[in-house]
């Protein structure tokens, strides 16, 4: 655990969270020209070093270039590579930066294409090429050998043996940093070198490579690294030759690419005229936690022990420049669960909105049931059950009149969301029903001999679950009487804080389309129904064709979203405003879905969480929102991130369990995470939550401090 007064592990730097920036570069070269690649190298490495990069890495045979062709058999070109190799050790005594460069490397009278890594004034190791491809536009094994002819494990450069051959590299001070070069073709096989690395322990994979381009390749590459950092649970650096390189029969583009578990963190650009580099921020905790989460990939690395056994490690001093303040570079979504990206959102909201009415569908078909009953209050969880059970309908060839909504104002409800609720219903073309549960909830509390049946203006949790109780006990005793099922409308940010009341309450239901659905991304999904049409007509006979009536369904759905969530258990005092406002008590739902996400998908220590938290909220001007007009673009500091990260690690872990345990069946819906005891989290209901909030204290007031 981190104090929060040690200076040396700042709260404000990327290192004291487990990321480590990485840099790509891609050097302007000369042909057989290794002192001045070597000079270009050393200029992007002091610019990587100045940056706060901990690893660099430069393209295969960047030293002498690539495109030399029978020029490596030339001993004064190879000479003046190992003194080019030279300059950059003694450039490296200056830097806290590992560097990889790529040079021929002359072994027991054999020649080989490799990486080396540099630090700290030393060679640590030496890495060959180990497929070296002989067709089409390459030669290679004209002037190369590969690594399985080595046939040795050290090599002697530079005056110094240093070790050759498989190598994990590990850094001193950062146990999580631990990187594997391979060179170019290696990565364009069935099963590269890097895999095996990643289950030897690499998180960060680095591939040299020189790639002429050819229309298409570019895109092609992407795949490649993409794939390879997903399967491999890495990070993945590539970088390739550009500007200088012979254009006797090829081009060279420059690409440079930095992805992380199939996620693309940074590119460079295209065919640039000049020397350019890239960086990213790696979260090596999210790697880790990835592989420790996926124990298949613990039985890969007991499948291929034999390989795995290969792989040496290497120990690398590089500094990690933790004292200072070094904030994240990387980009943070202020909301996980919704793309900022237009594309990307809707696509995610076809999808999740697919998912929900598929899985409705069966559980209908399976039970041979064709009715369903929903209540609809006029808020926005079950505006987008009731939405998912009529695309249901339209699918199955039933009328919505299957649909049985019932709106149950009660003694809080507010004039605008009976409103809505009686719009919405009708725009759907549902069977629609009011209930009073005033009467009902009366004669309750007069049993219970509550002091607001006595006139006493008593507004304390019993008279709240008394409503909330209510209404779902009508929910169930109709739909036994009208041979349907109940939908539940929770979601899972209710269910993560446990904002719902347990049993006869809102977290009963017989199906919930919702409970893996957090509310953020419901804002979303409603908005995206509205916007696309979804609905169609209370009577259409071509479901999501927007008709005449297209604008009023959709302002319903606008008008809901302007609405400020609240329970409404408890009279308002003027105005027919809810007295509740349901972000007052838990807190914004933008900051406890960010929360939920960081915590039930990777696992991450409060401290983490709020650093993450304060990257990606601090300054509502900085990074990218989604372009929408519903979403307020608010700003948190640190004193209130850490607030509300309290209030949602306590309901978290100690007080909310018992009722996720034994939640209603629900379809999971996304990778962020599902609350189901049978589909993704099963967890003590008696935890107590103590060491998330010691971790948390150790979390300072200011970012700065």
């Amino acid at each position: 655990m981190v104090a929060a007064h040690d200076m040396t592990h700042r709260f404000l730097n990327l290192y004291n969270h487990d990321f480590a920036r990485v840099a790509v570069g891609v050097p302007q070269c000369r042909v057989a020209d290794p002192a001045y690649n070597a000079a270009q190298t050393i200029a992007l490495a002091k610019q990587a070093d100045a940056g706060g990069a901990v690893l660099v890495a430069f393209p295969e045979l960047g030293i002498p270039a690539y495109s030399c062709e029978d020029l490596f058999q030339q001993r004064a070109l190879l000479d003046a590579c190992d003194a080019a190799l030279a300059d950059i050790v003694a450039a490296s005594r200056e830097l806290g930066t590992a560097l990889i460069v790529g040079m021929p490397v002359r072994v027991q009278q054999r020649l080989f294409n490799c990486a080396v890594v540099v630090a700290r004034g030393r060679v640590h190791g030496v890495v060959p090429k180990t497929y070296l491809p002989n067709y089409s536009e390459f030669y290679e094994a004209r002037q190369f050998n590969a690594a399985d002819d080595a046939g040795v494990d050290t090599v002697t450069l530079l005056g110094d043996e240093v070790p050759f051959g498989a190598l994990v590299f590990e850094a001193v001070d950062q146990p999580l940093l631990r990187f594997h070069c391979e060179i170019c073709e290696d990565v364009w096989v069935p099963v590269p070198p890097s895999s095996f690395a990643a289950l030897a322990g690499a998180t960060v994979l680095v591939n040299l490579s020189a790639s002429n381009v050819v229309v298409g390749k570019s895109a092609y590459r992407h795949q490649l690294v993409g794939q390879q950092s997903a399967r491999c649970l890495a990070a993945y650096l590539y970088t390739s030759a550009g500007q200088g390189e012979s254009t006797t029969d090829l081009a060279w583009d420059g690409q440079a690419l930095i992805y992380e578990n199939g996620d693309l963190l940074a590119e460079s650009a295209r065919f640039a005229s000049d020397s350019h580099l890239i960086y990213a921020d790696v979260d090596l905790e999210r790697l880790a936690r990835e592989r420790m989460h996926q124990t298949t990939f613990g039985v890969s690395v007991r499948r291929h022990a034999d390989e795995v056994a290969r792989f040496r490690t290497i120990k690398v001093d590089v500094t990690m420049p933790r004292g200072v303040e070094l904030p994240l570079a990387r980009g943070i979504e202020r909301f996980p669960y919704v793309p900022s990206d237009p594309r990307r959102r809707d696509e995610r909201c076809h999808e999740v909105y697919n998912i929900q009415v598929q899985a409705l569908m069966q559980r209908l078909a399976s039970s041979k049931i064709q009715k369903v009953v929903i209540g609809v209050s006029g808020g926005l969880d079950s505006t987008h059950a009731l939405l998912v059970c009529a695309k249901v309908m339209d699918r199955l060839g039933l009328p919505r009149t299957n649909i049985l909504a019932y709106t149950m104002p009660g003694f809080a409800t507010s004039e605008r969301t009976l409103r809505q609720a009686r719009e919405l219903m009708a725009a759907v073309g549902c069977t629609a029903h009011e209930i009073d549960i005033r009467p009902s909830c009366t004669q309750m509390l007069a049993d219970l001999d509550h002091p607001f049946s006595r006139g006493e203006a008593v507004y304390d949790v019993t008279f709240e679950n008394v409503q909330a109780g209510e209404r779902t006990n009508h929910l169930f005793r109709l739909a036994n009487h009208l041979g349907a099922i109940v939908i539940g409308t929770g979601d899972l940010s209710e269910l993560a804080l446990g904002w719902c009341t347990y049993g006869v309450g809102d977290h009963m239901s017989h199906y919930n389309v919702n409970a893996s659905v957090p509310k953020t991304l419901i804002m979303h999904l409603v908005r995206w129904v509205a916007e696309t049409g979804q609905l169609g007509g209370a009577a259409s006979a071509r479901p999501g064709k927007p008709g005449k009536d297209a604008e009023p369904r959709r302002n319903v759905l606008i008008d809901i979203l302007e609405t400020e969530i609240s329970p409404e258990l408890v009279p308002g005092k003027a105005n027919g405003a809810p007295e509740q406002r349901t972000e007052h008590f838990i807190g914004p739902y933008e900051l406890q879905d960010f929360n939920l996400y960081y915590t039930l998908r990777f696992g991450y220590a409060p401290r983490k969480v709020a650093f993450l938290a304060w990257s990606a909220w601090h300054d509502a001007t900085a990074g990218r929102w989604p372009d929408e007009g519903h979403i307020a673009r608010h700003a948190y500091d640190l004193v209130a991130i850490k607030r509300n990260l309290r209030i949602f690690l306590d309901r978290f872990f100690r007080t909310s369990q018992f009722k996720r345990s034994c939640i209603p069946n629900a379809p999971k819906v996304g990778t962020g995470g599902s609350l189901s005891p049978r589909g993704d989290w099963r967890a003590p209901s008696d935890s107590e939550s103590v060491v998330w909030l010691a971790d948390l204290d150790t979390v300072p007031d200011d970012p700065r401090a």
